[in-house]
């Protein structure tokens, strides 16, 4: 994970030098991922997350908000809080009329399918 943790930081370090905001998203919800998979407390992952999702708002990035909220949807139904996972990821999933076959919407569909 070492790895992943300095290019995670290198790609943090080029937003605050440059005011990057394009990857924004990206960035926070791989830091949540690799938080999490570290062992980080839930509230600092969701933290990550809640942001990621502010940002791809903020910017209208449909398909990054779709990422960031398929994540907290999985990390919700781990806590419990399915029927939150369900309600936040379920309308932005609805936003899609193609690309079913993208990993990302397969993705979202499949944790959908169990949060029922």
């Amino acid at each position: 994970m070492w790895k992943a943790r300095v290019h995670l930081s290198a790609g943090q370090s080029y937003r605050a030098t440059y005011g990057e905001e394009a990857q924004a998203t990206e960035l926070d919800r791989l830091e949540a991922e690799l938080l999490r998979a570290e062992g980080a407390p839930t509230q600092i992952v969701e933290l990550h997350l809640c942001n990621a999702l502010r940002i791809a708002q903020r910017q209208g990035a449909r398909f990054l908000e779709l990422r960031a909220a398929t994540s907290l949807a999985r990390l919700w139904r781990d806590e419990g809080r399915c029927a939150e996972a369900q309600a936040l990821l379920a309308p932005i999933y609805g936003w899609f009329a193609e690309g079913f076959a993208m990993r990302d919407l397969r993705e979202a569909k499949a944790l959908l399918d169990e949060l029922v």
